[in-house]
């Protein structure tokens, strides 16, 4: 068997034809089911097959071409990506980059760390049953193939069953997530949809919100359509989320500038898909405070599934208003006339999602070690995600540990760019 070794490739070489001088590497079927794992660097030689896998309603949008390819353009990361076949027809593909580590090489899912659910790409004909029976032919497979340049593979955020559906993977060896994520099924009537979670408080809340900010002018809730509108209010996301992180003691996820790139990218995409990548909503005051937005939400909708990617507020102005919990209620409002059958808050546990939804997903980590060195990183994220698990669950001893960990980063941390219209 012949491997690839990345680190000692010429730069000038194109990645997918030194796969393809290595045809033994890329070959291997198993007797029984006539599976062929192949592993590519270039999305655009599985673009076709990529797009009409993305299309079932099983799929997360994380895996989509787009949300992929953005992360990719913005990110440095050698891609991996794992393409299963039988006969002609691709059956899966794992869109996976390779991250390397101060200890590890680390095979993972395209923008795992601004992912809320992962699914990977399966063809809805894939019996569940044949995967189970080649768990470990895929195993060994991914084991010949990447052990060159990765020590371990985490397929993370996984959810076991999604949509009532058995994944494809779910006989795999799996860790229990220390998150969750949190869905509001959306039931084409608004009514309906909040007798589900105590419609009479949702009212009242409602109505306090726009009384409260009735009195210092009204508001208006607007979506961003123009570029210049959409740079504007990501670029005051920015803004308003670092000052919340800094206020909370917490680390800033968005202050490295390739992350604010690939947000920034995603609401540039127009398609003509049933994919939406990234759409801003606010709340935008009117009145004497005209044009300050208040909140901002970036929501993510594929087919009749709707992701709540990020959101925050205006510390300053109208906190008082709940203007998040306002344009919630504004947007599920929205959605419920749109076919949306599923408002996704994201994972995480928090007293504001749990009082919104009725769902609870419970993912997992699938970690599948490939040299003894991944053994070792294997045992690692288990023991990690284990001892997230029960910090969790002691609020102050998180707390703490967030602090401390803010402070070492702090040094560190890209400023977040000024906002240039407010």
């Amino acid at each position: 068997m012949t491997y690839v070794d990345f680190n000692m490739m010429p730069a000038h070489v194109a990645y997918d034809d030194v796969w393809q001088e290595w045809p033994d590497s890329t070959s291997v079927h198993t007797a029984e089911h006539g599976l062929k794992i192949t592993v590519h660097v270039s999305m655009q030689a599985l673009e076709a097959d990529w797009r009409r896998l993305e299309a079932s309603h099983l799929t997360s949008l994380h895996q989509s071409f787009d949300w992929c390819a953005a992360w990719a353009a913005s990110h440095d990361n050698q891609l991996l990506l794992i393409r299963g076949m039988i006969g002609i027809r691709t059956v899966f593909i794992l869109p996976l980059e390779l991250v390397r580590g101060v200890f590890f090489r680390t095979a993972r899912f395209i923008g795992a760390p601004h992912s809320n659910l992962n699914t990977g790409l399966f063809d809805p004909s894939f019996d569940p049953s044949v995967c189970r029976e080649m768990a470990g032919v895929l195993i060994d497979e991914l084991s010949r193939k990447l052990s060159r340049v990765a020590d371990i593979v985490t397929l993370e955020k996984l959810p076991l069953t999604w949509r009532n559906v058995a994944h494809p993977l779910s006989s795999f060896p799996a860790v229990r997530n220390q998150n969750s994520s949190f869905q509001l099924p959306l039931l084409g009537d608004f009514e309906a949809t909040l007798a589900q979670i105590n419609a009479k408080r949702r009212r009242k809340k409602f109505r306090l919100s726009e009384k409260r900010l009735a009195a210092m002018g009204g508001y208006q809730h607007v979506i961003a359509k123009t570029p210049e509108d959409l740079q504007r209010i990501l670029d005051l996301f920015f803004q308003q989320k670092a000052a919340r992180f800094k206020a909370l003691g917490l680390p800033n996820v968005f202050r490295h500038q390739d992350t604010q790139e690939f947000f920034r990218a995603l609401a540039a995409i127009e398609t003509a898909s049933d994919i939406e990548p990234l759409t801003l909503h606010a709340i935008r005051l009117t009145g004497e405070h005209d044009g300050r937005i208040a909140a901002i939400a970036g929501v993510s909708r594929k087919g009749d599934h709707v992701i709540c990617q990020f959101g925050s507020i205006d510390e300053e102005m109208a906190a008082d208003a709940s203007p998040g919990e306002l344009l919630f209620y504004l947007m599920i409002r929205q959605f419920d006339t749109q076919g949306v059958a599923l408002f996704d808050f994201g994972i995480g546990d928090q007293g504001y999602k749990r009082s919104w939804c009725t769902l609870e997903t419970v993912q997992r980590d699938i970690v599948l070690p490939l040299t003894v060195r991944g053994r070792l990183a294997a045992w690692t994220h288990r023991m990690v995600v284990e001892s997230k698990t029960a910090i969790k669950k002691k609020r102050r001893i998180y707390a703490f540990l967030q602090r401390l960990r803010q402070r070492r980063q702090g040094a560190h941390q890209t400023p977040a760019p000024d906002h240039a219209g407010e």
